[in-house]
């Protein structure tokens, strides 16, 4: 994952003041996570809810 400095800045300003780093880890595991999914939906790489529901049905009952 690449991250600018100026977020990284706002990602540690986030933090509490005193902070383990498997949390610090976590954080930036779901930042990297938010990121993908809204580059997706930006590339219109996504999936209309219906559409997942039909889907997962007929794999659910095969």
């Amino acid at each position: 994952m690449q991250i600018t400095k100026t977020k990284f800045e706002n990602f540690l300003g986030n933090l509490p003041e005193e902070v383990d780093t498997e949390e610090i880890m976590y954080r930036l595991y779901l930042l990297e996570k938010i990121e993908a999914g809204e580059a997706d939906i930006q590339e219109e790489r996504t999936v209309l809810h219906e559409d997942a529901v039909r889907r997962l049905s007929r794999k659910w009952q095969q």
